[in-house]
């Protein structure tokens, strides 16, 4: 495929990216396994350089053993570390769960902050894992999911010719609707999985094939 030049060609292409989605992945969620928001938030944070699987084999057994905020605040990151071993950087990840259930307790009252700005404040919330959380808990479209997925196959599709996340994340907010904020990320993230896999992309029976013009299509 040619690649469009109009704002109006770009955007009838983006139309037909989503529509594509929408049918392949209609009511998508977030991978990580949770119930509540607090939950999310450290499923979350185990989720950097680790895979979801991994995580949702973690969490039940994380959560069972500390089930309230307040056993999180309570355990010292070196145990909790021992917990999270298996998720890799566990020792930061742990000082980070600490230290997010101690400043939610102390400075919130126990509740997840709802807007982005706070939320950054609470230590592991960086924007990808705030956006996870407003967006995935609570629905707020506070910004754009832009992990490894995200930012590989936005940069495929060109959609973005950024490559540090936060730049990606401002290309995709400028293009895409505020109401498809959240569920672009979670439906791209799936494709990436299934079908624009990494290592070797599955071009041949891939809906977006004729939409897309990556140097480094398979045949």
């Amino acid at each position: 495929m040619k690649r469009p030049r109009s704002k109006a060609d770009k955007q009838a292409r983006l139309q037909q990216i989503l529509s594509i989605l929408d049918d392949l992945y209609p009511n998508v969620t977030c991978a990580l396994h949770h119930t509540n928001a607090w939950e999310l938030l450290v499923a979350t944070i185990l989720s950097a350089q680790c895979t979801d699987e991994r995580v949702n084999k973690v969490t039940p057994g994380l959560f069972a053993k500390y089930p309230t905020i307040q056993d999180f605040a309570a355990v010292r990151p070196e145990v909790l570390a021992v917990d999270v071993h298996s998720t890799g950087f566990f020792n930061n990840k742990a000082k980070s769960i600490v230290g997010a259930a101690q400043k939610i307790l102390g400075e919130f009252g126990g509740e997840i902050p709802r807007d982005i700005e706070t939320l950054l404040t609470v230590p592991g919330a960086a924007r990808k894992t705030a956006n996870v959380v407003l967006g995935t808990a609570f629905g707020i479209a506070s910004g754009v999911v832009v992990d490894t997925h995200v930012g590989r196959i936005a940069h495929r599709l060109d959609l973005t010719r950024e490559e540090v996340p936060v730049k990606v994340e401002r290309d995709l907010m400028a293009i895409l609707p505020k109401e498809r904020w959240i569920s672009f990320s979670h439906q791209l993230i799936h494709f990436g999985r299934q079908t624009c896999v990494a290592r070797k992309p599955k071009c041949g029976e891939c809906r977006m094939e004729e939409l897309c013009y990556a140097e480094d299509k398979e045949a």
